[in-house]
């Protein structure tokens, strides 16, 4: 089994936040969505004619493409790959995309995921993100896809410098009350070459305080676990038979046997079981490129260390965590070995031939990763 991920690039504006690829002027996107059902078709034997199981139109702001461009896009998918019966389809929205006939028109065509990326549910932090969506209508959109769509995903950011820990439970109690199946939280990073990254150089805003976020983390842990989510991954808690299927995939696959999954268009990335490969992020180019026959996209072959140390890194971010069994005796012995000084400090927990890390680990988990890398 395979997945395909689809970049959209384009939004309607620029959070402050954001180092996604993206671009805020619509005068590309015709041409560039026939772009990408060329790059789908010119890539058809990328996975190796595994079926498909699940797709993802991520970016930038899928919602906000027309009916017609999203079925172009699955038609040629459908028509290039032998896709999966019950595919998951995952779609990332906008609150402010949402209306009733927009819903209806994308569960007809076959998406049955949403990823709504809210945020937050108070206005100030909306502004101060620089959001295209208020708060009401943050709010209104969920209860209007719950009418629609089943599984549901909904995005929160804490570690803001304006997020108190009481507007923060209120933020994850709203999701809780609306019974939201899966959750994802992500603590505010501030990326190089971003509008917030310059604001804070300029003194014009606040710098993230780690220990705040540390807490605001610890907090969201023990709230999601008694409203009885599963923390299956670092960022990410589902309910029951609700873990995103897209994204599980990838994360903790033994070493060389890493599941494929074709990345489609601008600065979008793929992976074919032993070479990485990732398209230039200029839509332009993308676009020239493709048209023209010419190269647009680097790619690398992962040597075993490569492979081993991306496994650590993910597999240490799930509830699995890394299997030693999935690793020769020698690697195994050497990675536990490596893991000995965050046992003993109860950051790291070993069970049933997994090293898993603890409430407290997680707070450090890149951190212990790293140390465990050959």
């Amino acid at each position: 089994m395979a997945g395909i991920y689809i970049h959209i690039p384009f939004c309607k504006q620029a959070c402050h936040y954001c180092n996604f690829h993206f671009a805020t002027s619509l005068t590309q996107k015709k041409e560039l969505i026939n772009t990408l059902a060329l790059e789908i078709e010119q890539r058809k034997s990328y996975t190796g004619n595994e079926p498909i199981e699940t797709i993802y139109f991520g970016g930038g702001t899928p919602s906000i493409l027309l009916r017609e461009e999203l079925e172009l896009i699955l038609y040629t998918i459908g028509k290039n790959f032998s896709i999966a019966p019950e595919a998951e389809i995952t779609l990332e929205a906008n609150p402010d995309d949402l209306t009733a006939e927009i819903l209806s028109s994308w569960k007809e065509i076959g998406i049955n995921r949403l990823s709504i990326g809210v945020q937050s549910f108070f206005e100030e932090d909306l502004l101060w993100m620089h959001r295209a969506h208020d708060a009401q209508q943050a709010k209104e959109g969920i209860i209007l896809a719950l009418q629609y769509f089943e599984n549901i995903t909904v995005d929160l950011i804490y570690g803001t410098p304006g997020l108190s820990n009481e507007k923060w439970k209120q933020n994850v109690e709203q999701l809780i009350s609306l019974d939201i199946p899966h959750i994802s939280c992500y603590a505010l990073t501030i990326e190089p070459k971003t509008p917030l990254a310059k604001m804070i150089r300029d003194q014009r805003a606040s710098d993230v305080d780690p220990d705040k976020q540390s807490e605001q983390f610890l907090l969201l842990m023990q709230w999601l676990e008694e409203a009885g989510y599963e923390h299956y991954e670092i960022s990410n808690y589902a309910k029951p038979g609700f873990r995103s299927r897209h994204n599980s995939s990838y994360w903790g696959s033994a070493p060389g046997r890493g599941k494929k999954y074709l990345g489609v268009g601008p600065s979008a990335h793929s992976f074919n079981g032993g070479e990485r490969q990732w398209n230039i992020s200029n839509n332009a180019a993308y676009v020239r490129a493709i048209g023209e026959g010419g190269t647009y996209f680097e790619k690398e072959i992962l040597s075993k260390e490569q492979e081993l140390n991306e496994y650590i890194m993910t597999a240490l971010r799930t509830t699995e965590g890394i299997q030693l069994d999935k690793l020769d005796a020698a690697t195994a012995a050497n990675i536990e070995r490596s893991a000995s000084r965050y046992i003993n400090s109860g950051l790291v927990i070993k069970s049933n031939r997994a090293l898993v890390l603890t409430k407290e680990g997680k707070l450090l988990a890149d951190g212990i990763a790293a140390a465990l890398f050959t």
